[in-house]
């Protein structure tokens, strides 16, 4: 989840997994996979960076399995 500010100056928090394209017409619009739109205050690039930084911390948790480990040869 990602913490936007509305034209209003409300905070709106948006799941970035559902985002599926950001427009620039003068106002930054957020389209979701939902249907649902969104008008923000925050620049594309600053959407992008936001992101960008919550897929680092979400999959930067997920542990890589490895599928050898544990295995022996017999």
């Amino acid at each position: 989840m990602i913490k936007l500010e509305k034209l209003n100056g409300t905070i709106v928090v948006v799941n970035a997994e559902l985002i599926e394209t950001i427009e620039a017409a003068p106002d930054t619009v957020l389209n979701l996979a939902t249907g649902n739109r969104f008008i923000v205050k925050d620049s594309v690039d600053s959407v992008i960076a936001k992101v960008v930084e919550y897929k680092k911390v979400v999959y930067s948790e997920r542990k890589c399995v490895n599928p050898f480990e544990g295995f022996e040869k017999r």
